[in-house]
């Protein structure tokens, strides 16, 4: 998809979203998808291939961000209420994040802490991965930072961010981030966990063996890992 610069600004380009979700929403299907999420959102009403194709004929007549603007754009779908708008922010994030330099990580990182479900931190997770590919020196720096915060979703970020690094996991890292969040109780943190030692046993099943023989972690963690494990021996 060719880019051109919009020439409106970000709070108009939301308006015009904003009209044409309104327009094609189906108002029971927001509903269910509101129950689903035990309330936290509004919707449309719209699945992900109505509102995907949708952003990105908006996206191929207006054109998209780079830079200050983005973040504007970005932050101001997240303010917004309705779900799909902040989905919107995401996909015109992951298709300019190429273009947007080093410090963008502070957009990432503000995105992973605001109006967060796994949906949305799942989606972040994985361009924080792309932009650690393009930055690695800020790889260890904010893994760490957010394995210490307190924060389930930073944590969760900081766990499965490297879910398509395959051979190139840094697994030293990997499993200092499952070890720091062993004791939790938290179902997406214990899944996270899990996730991540899944996907690496695809890669290196006998380092995962040995890491969830070694270790005390939770029943879920193992038997989410173990999917991969047992697979590999039938």
């Amino acid at each position: 998809m060719k880019n051109h610069p919009p020439a409106i600004t970000p709070q108009q380009y939301i308006a015009i979203i904003e009209k044409i979700f309104l327009e094609a929403g189906d108002p029971v299907r927001a509903e269910q998808q509101r129950a689903y999420t035990k309330n936290q959102f509004a919707y449309y009403g719209l699945i992900a291939p109505r509102w995907l194709g949708i952003a990105k004929d908006i996206f191929a007549t207006h054109g998209m961000y780079t830079g200050k603007p983005l973040e504007q754009f970005v932050t101001g779908c997240f303010d917004q209420e309705y779900r799909e708008l902040h989905f919107v922010g995401l996909q015109m994030m992951e298709t300019m994040l190429k273009h947007q330099n080093k410090t963008w990580i502070r957009v990432l990182e503000k995105c992973i802490t605001t109006q967060s479900w796994w949906d949305s931190v799942d989606w972040i997770a994985k361009l924080v991965g792309l932009h650690f590919k393009a930055y690695p020196d800020l790889q260890h720096t904010y893994a760490r930072k957010w394995i210490v915060s307190d924060h389930m979703w930073l944590q969760r970020v900081a766990i499965i961010h490297q879910l398509f690094y395959r051979e190139k996991t840094d697994e030293r890292l990997l499993f200092e981030m499952i070890l720091h969040v062993a004791d939790s109780k938290a179902f997406f943190l214990r899944k996270a966990c899990g996730w991540a030692l899944r996907q690496h046993a695809k890669v290196y099943p006998d380092h995962v063996r040995v890491f969830i023989e070694s270790h005390a972690l939770s029943n879920l963690t193992i038997r989410e890992a173990r999917k991969q494990l047992d697979k590999g021996q039938q």
